[in-house]
């Protein structure tokens, strides 16, 4: 099977429920947004698959508004938790 590699990035609460700022993830090539997303609950549990639930997403910098999108190599999908401010 061919795989490839994608860059996820954290911000917000997003950051502290993973841990980490940034990770490389490797899917299945082909794999959607909603994949990855599935993995990613899978490798790091309940407090981020939580904060999941809130957050857009970016993939290469475009507002993903489908999860069904596929994910080309070398993507970088950054997970936005809702920000509050003014």
């Amino acid at each position: 099977m061919t795989t490839t590699t994608i860059v996820v990035r954290y911000f917000a609460a997003a950051r502290a429920a993973a841990g980490v700022e940034s990770e490389k993830i490797q899917l299945p090539a082909g794999s959607t947004v909603d994949a990855a997303l599935a993995a990613l609950r899978e490798q790091h549990g309940a407090e981020l698959s939580t904060v999941l639930e809130r957050c857009s997403f970016l993939v290469d910098g475009v507002a993903v508004r489908d999860r069904a999108a596929v994910l080309g190599a070398d993507a970088t999908l950054d997970v936005l938790p809702p920000f509050a401010g003014g």
